[in-house]
């Protein structure tokens, strides 16, 4: 124990890039910072890690305080260890992702914590490093949904196939052809047919869940 006390000490945070599907797009949820240094320019949603909590704890309850939500697909993504990346103190930040459905989280706490959704495409200037983190987690999830059903923590229970086309072009940020799009899904063994009908639409398309 006596060796510890001859190293400096850090402080350590975490970082949530909370990521939701809305109105067509895919957003990230970003709100006013509230205290110095920085203070009221944007970020992402985070805070830093307490003595009696692991780092993947302290994501979790970071994530439940902004949007009232547990069991939460999350990811951890990167370290970010700029000596000068945050200009109050020495700060490591742990960053995780997070994939919600815009439909479950609690309204209520985004306004208590000045929060708000942005379509990732038309993404503000966010404090220190934030926007990298941003991008980054993009590129993640642009590779990860390519084989993996992550797109089911972001879609709504039964989807119609042209909604789940914006959601991949949204993340992919390009447009898909749509006859190979459908081609590629009916190759996915998570997605499957069911005998619902969107009424809504003039065609009644077929409803899709995930398995």
């Amino acid at each position: 124990m006596t060796a510890y006390k001859s190293y400096p000490k850090f402080f350590v945070s975490v970082d949530c890039a909370i990521f939701g599907f809305k109105d067509g797009h895919l957003n990230v949820l970003i709100h006013q910072r509230p205290y110095e240094p920085a203070k009221g320019e944007l970020s992402l949603i985070g805070g830093f890690v307490q003595t009696d909590e692991s780092v993947d704890a302290s994501a979790k309850r970071i994530l439940k305080e902004f949007t009232g939500l547990d069991n939460v697909y999350m990811q951890q993504l990167a370290t970010y260890g700029e000596i000068e990346r945050d200009p109050g103190e020495r700060v490591i930040s742990i960053v995780y992702y997070a994939l919600i459905n815009v439909d479950n989280y609690d309204e209520r706490l985004s306004k208590i914590h000045n929060a708000k959704w942005v379509d990732i495409d038309n993404l503000p200037t966010l404090c220190f490093d934030h926007n990298d983190m941003v991008q980054k987690a993009r590129r993640v999830i642009s590779e990860t949904i390519k084989n993996e059903p992550i797109g089911s923590n972001l879609m709504p229970q039964y989807f119609t196939l042209s909604l789940l086309q914006s959601l991949y072009e949204s993340i992919l940020g390009t447009p898909i052809d749509k006859r190979n799009f459908r081609r590629s899904i009916s190759e996915k063994d998570y997605i499957q047919a069911t005998n619902l009908i969107d009424r809504t639409s003039r065609r009644g398309a077929t409803l899709y869940k995930f398995k």
